[in-house]
């Protein structure tokens, strides 16, 4: 079946494009995949959201944007996208056992698939007390004591957010050597309450009566577990752009993020567009997923429609 645009990802950057292709009368199709969205397990409660001064609800917000796109005369199909073929106008894309799409233009709104420790307990309560991101759910570490696993950048930079909250930051690395670069490393040390525990290895997140107690840890040189209490656990440990489908049809930097023309959407192809996460290694915020899938929308519009 042939569509005038089409949306890979159903995430809060694919809906507000789609949101924005509907009122362009584009119909467009959404491709929704079977993982939900990365921002959507991060986080259950959105407090930063702007219009909502007692916060709302991330799957209730998704879910809306759903509807309204649907109201709008767009199209959601589920189903995992194989493989896509941007060779040639129209594009190809290809759904696990569905067969073959067809599309005149198309927006990338993959997005991410967070790492994880891989460890018992951890998904349990994965978007409650144990998280992949520090602005969404920061404000709930209010005064409590909080590990946060990694030693790069990301890991240093969200030590620094939490500790704005948390009346105790605790860094631990698998290693003795730090990732992260001299400047944030300094930065974390000027902050008397981040404390750096090295060299060891998560094995488990403790779960008490109320949710999480701690992280059970193996010293890697003596090979001793212990246990180190906590009330929240933040894995940042980095994420994967889901961009495995493209097989190198578009320019990707060293991190497989799809490389988009500075201030636009617009990947190297004329026709194909990317927003969210998947070309978002710097912010990976909901607003920010956001504003670009409205960003999408409006380039590929152009793109459609000459003039409008």
């Amino acid at each position: 079946m042939e569509y005038r645009s089409i949306v890979i990802g159903a995430g809060f950057a694919g809906f507000t494009a789609a949101v924005y292709l509907a009122r362009a009368g584009l119909k467009p199709l959404v491709i929704k995949g079977l993982k939900p969205s990365h921002h959507l397990i991060s986080t259950q409660d959105i407090e930063y959201f702007p219009g909502f001064p007692d916060g709302t609800n991330g799957a209730v917000l998704l879910d809306n944007m759903f509807k309204q796109a649907e109201e709008y005369g767009a199209a959601v199909r589920m189903g995992e996208v194989s493989k896509v073929d941007l060779s040639s106008r129209p594009f190809k894309i290809t759904l696990e056992g569905q067969g073959e799409l067809i599309t005149e233009a198309l927006i990338i709104a993959s997005g991410t698939t967070a790492k994880l420790l891989g460890v018992p307990g951890e998904k349990d309560e994965r978007g409650l007390r144990v998280s992949t991101c520090a602005p969404c759910n920061g404000y709930f570490s209010t005064n409590k004591k909080v590990i946060i696993v990694g030693g790069g950048d990301s890991a240093m930079e969200e030590a620094i957010y939490l500790a704005h909250y948390a009346s105790e930051v605790l860094l631990i690395n698998r290693s003795n050597q730090v990732r992260a670069s001299i400047s944030l490393q300094n930065k974390v040390r000027e902050i008397k309450k981040i404390k750096w525990i090295m060299d060891r290895t998560p094995t488990e997140v403790m779960i008490g009566g109320h949710g999480v107690s701690g992280l059970k840890v193996t010293h890697n040189e003596s090979g001793a577990e212990e246990i180190i209490q906590a009330d929240r656990i933040f894995a940042a440990i980095g994420s994967t752009p889901n961009t495995g489908f493209l097989n190198g049809q578009l320019p990707l930097d060293d991190q497989g993020y799809v490389l988009v023309k500075p201030g636009t959407t617009e990947t190297s192809i004329p026709g194909v567009f990317a927003c969210g996460d998947v070309q978002d290694r710097r912010y990976r915020q909901l607003l920010n997923a956001v504003g670009s899938g409205c960003m999408a929308a409006i380039d590929c519009q152009r793109y459609l429609i000459p003039g409008s």
